[in-house]
């Protein structure tokens, strides 16, 4: 007998948990909460590549995760009906290994690294000799290919319906660019009026500030130790640099202010949004936050009592890369493109990666 019911009866547990929920913060702050954002960039990838005829129902699919992808494109083979081999950053944890194990996926975990670009190049490596031993995988190359903006067109159907017509600005960490970058391609392709403001930790390439050191720790899920091909530079419109401790304050103070329990990169695009609102009240501005605060327990709300006040905190202004400053910077950047292999800024220190620990990673 069929169940009928005021809510959907969802297929799959990816079809519940892939949306995110939408809360208004003030006025002209909205934040779109979500359980795991990268399920709506496997889901996308992988239903397109089937589509496409580039992968075949029961071929296993490889990447390299240091956690939140990893489960994400794990539940989207369980639905699909493939395979999914995981290698896995040194920062995995028990308890995510365990479930990627139980829904089927074999893992390759790296040995313990204290730096993350070692880790990440040795990922990589360990990737390409796997394709070289078992010529049938499918490298599904998360940081590279375009596929993985696919899946965030759904993410702009639901903003297009939730907040119709006003201006936005979205808030949100630029990561492998795909889901900022994927949200705000195709709302603008529909005509809407949206700006792009980036988050990035001090110690990453993607923006040029991978000479810089956080005293603490960089923010690894928002940055990138080595280039990504999917972030499309040009798409945005001004970028927040931010270090651990104000991400830490925007965190605590969001879970304080509206009960919302978020990850670093969560309460960092908090913090930006709620300065960037004061200063363009007419603007609707959007945070997206990417995960729960499960993860960051210990570093970051054990801690609650050395977060900083996010109410005194200001950036500084800068209009050139060479002014970028520790502890928060924010720069215009118009939409240019920007070449990471050619990096424009000198170095200021060696940037501390052997700071990351399995907390700080969002990827």
């Amino acid at each position: 007998m069929p169940i009928t019911l005021g809510a959907p009866v969802h297929e799959h547990i990816t079809d519940a948990i892939k949306a995110p929920d939408l809360l208004r913060l003030s006025d002209n702050v909205v934040l779109a909460r979500f359980e795991t954002l990268k399920v709506y960039a496997a889901l996308g990838a992988v239903r397109t590549l089937l589509e496409r005829g580039t992968v075949k129902p029961g071929q296993t699919l490889v990447d390299s995760s240091s956690g939140i992808y990893a489960l994400a494109l794990a539940m989207a083979c369980h639905r699909y009906g493939l395979h999914c081999h995981i290698v896995a950053s040194t920062t995995v944890d028990a308890t995510m290994r365990a479930q990627l194990e139980i829904l089927g996926a074999t893992v390759d975990q790296m040995p313990p690294s204290k730096d993350l670009r070692l880790d990440q190049e040795g990922r990589v490596r360990r990737v390409r000799q796997l394709l070289a031993e078992r010529p049938g995988l499918h490298w599904m190359r998360q940081y590279h290919d375009g596929v993985h903006y696919t899946g965030y067109r759904e993410f702009a159907d639901l903003v297009d319906r939730a907040l119709p017509g006003v201006p936005l600005t979205v808030v949100g960490a630029v990561g492998t660019g795909s889901s900022s970058g994927g949200l705000v391609e195709a709302l603008r392709g529909r005509g809407r009026d949206v700006r792009l403001l980036g988050l990035q930790p001090f110690g990453s390439v993607t923006f040029g500030s991978e000479g810089f050191s956080d005293p603490e720790a960089i923010i690894a899920g928002i940055g990138s130790s080595i280039p990504f091909d999917n972030v499309r530079h040009d798409l945005y419109d001004t970028l927040h640099w931010l270090d651990f401790r104000h991400a830490m304050a925007g965190a605590v103070g969001l879970l304080r202010e509206h009960a919302v329990f978020a990850g670093l990169s969560t309460g960092a695009a908090h913090l930006v949004a709620g300065w960037e609102a004061g200063r363009d009240p007419g603007r609707t501005h959007l945070v997206i936050g990417a995960d729960t605060g499960h993860r960051y327990t210990e570093r970051v709300f054990a801690r609650h009592h050395e977060a900083l006040d996010p109410r005194a905190l200001k950036p500084h202004q800068i209009t050139s890369l060479t002014d970028l400053a520790l502890p928060w910077s924010v720069m215009e950047w118009r939409r240019r493109r920007y070449d990471v292999r050619q990096p424009a800024v000198p170095p200021q220190g060696t940037a501390s990666l052997a700071a990351v620990t399995k907390e700080d990673q969002a990827s």
